[in-house]
């Protein structure tokens, strides 16, 4: 018998067997399906401004490794990557998403930048049953009252990193605090966390100012905080700003007069940034840090090969780990449709370098061991982006919001 003869028979065969199935009042057969006959994913960033270097250009350098490890294809089907720049624009951000979607049949929207930007594109991957999986982010609306069942917050978000470490300075009696926040939606969720987090532990806070986005000066904003007195200085910013409010905080003389800083969000990018002469001494929480064990520092390596040298932050060990797992949720789903994975992925664990032992809750959220670091000194450190020193292990469902508190609708109370 030829080879398409053969084909066509076995056609015949599963077509009839799905017949005589459906005329028994039996499930046909499953069979394995992709749409379109590729599987697309997107990663949306900041690939040119002031949170470029903690993604950007290292966000699809890590999920292209994470598609070439897997194989190149699923159920047979080939794996393909896109990424576009939002440039911290909103409404670029949101078009650049529904291009995807309706023109470009986009499956997986990843890394998404800008709690802003997160937040509505969350909205259009909810409507257009689309996987969205947020690795940048902070915002803690993306997995509370704004939560999607098809959408996911993999690395850390405000609560996981404002909590821990605000705690421990309250505990060490920094009871006055001063604020410095960015003003879009990630520093407006951050400074609630911390205030609530503050007051609720007897502490005070003596002011707050909001600063805008790729601010080139912070005179404006740390002035005051230096006049107010405060024994502690939180900076809800991140990425360029961050590096540019800690430079001139010690050019300014906070730290050298006695005053801590605070800053929760911080990356191995920033640190880059600032130098440790600059950052030393910054205690912070941090999702991932490639030198800190075998497998951590074979990744950092492979990546560093793709991308200039530079060892990978959280947020880009976090793509690879999150577009693997959703690639292994379509394997076992046998489909790309957006909700058979996304039950899927909160069906199966997370094991692998970025995570041991990690696990998707019922609101999206990746939960995971989180680190307390702290920045070495010039003198302790011994080779090329050797910045973190890991002083704890904290339990992914000691640093997460509980369960219990989500305001997310998805979850059974």
């Amino acid at each position: 018998m030829k080879r398409a003869d053969k084909q066509g028979s076995g056609r015949h065969f599963l077509a009839g067997l799905a017949l005589c199935a459906m005329t028994a009042g039996l499930p046909a057969p499953a069979m394995a399906q992709v749409s379109d006959g590729v599987v697309k994913i997107g990663v949306l960033t900041d690939m040119s401004g002031v949170y470029s270097d903690l993604n950007g250009t290292g966000s699809v350098a890590a999920a292209q490794l994470a598609i070439e490890d897997f194989g190149g294809t699923v159920l047979d089907k080939p794996i393909a990557l896109i990424s576009a720049d939002h440039q911290q624009k909103a409404d670029v951000g949101t078009g650049i998403a529904h291009r995807w979607i309706d023109n470009e049949q986009v499956d997986a929207l990843v890394d998404l930048t800008n709690s802003a930007i997160a937040l509505a594109v969350q909205d259009i991957a909810r409507e257009a049953n689309r996987i969205a999986i947020f690795t940048s982010p902070g915002t803690t609306d993306l997995t509370g009252a704004k939560c999607s069942e098809t959408g996911f917050h993999w690395v850390y978000d405000n609560y996981s990193n404002s909590v821990g470490p605000v705690k421990a300075l309250l505990q060490q009696g920094k009871k006055s605090w001063y604020l410095i926040v960015a003003d879009f939606a990630f520093g407006h969720s951050l400074e609630n966390i911390a205030r609530e987090t503050i007051e609720a532990n007897g502490g005070t806070v003596a002011g707050a100012v909001r600063h805008p986005l790729n601010a080139a000066d912070f005179s404006a904003f740390l002035l005051p905080a230096q006049a107010s007195g405060a024994e502690a200085i939180l900076l809800a910013t991140a990425g360029r700003d961050l590096a540019t409010a800690v430079k001139q905080a010690n050019e300014f003389g906070l730290v050298a007069g006695g005053q801590t800083l605070a800053a929760p969000v911080v990356f191995l990018s920033d640190i880059h940034a600032m130098g440790l002469q600059q950052a030393q001494g910054i205690s912070f929480i941090d999702g991932f840090y490639w030198d800190r064990n075998d497998e951590t520092r074979a990744f950092a390596k492979r990546f560093a090969e793709r991308h200039n040298g530079a060892m990978p932050t959280s947020v880009q060990a976090g793509v690879y780990s999150s577009v693997a797992h959703y690639l292994k949720a379509i394997a076992a789903a046998g489909t790309d449709e957006a909700k058979a994975v996304a039950a899927k992925m909160r069906e199966l664990p997370v094991d692998d370098f970025f995570a041991r032992g990690g696990k998707v809750r019922e609101d999206g959220r990746m939960v995971h061991d989180m680190y307390l670091a702290r920045v070495k000194s010039p003198s302790d450190s011994s080779y090329p982006w050797d910045y973190e020193e890991i002083v704890a292990t904290i339990g992914g469902d000691d640093i997460f919001l509980p369960l219990s508190e989500s305001t997310c609708p998805l979850v059974r109370k």
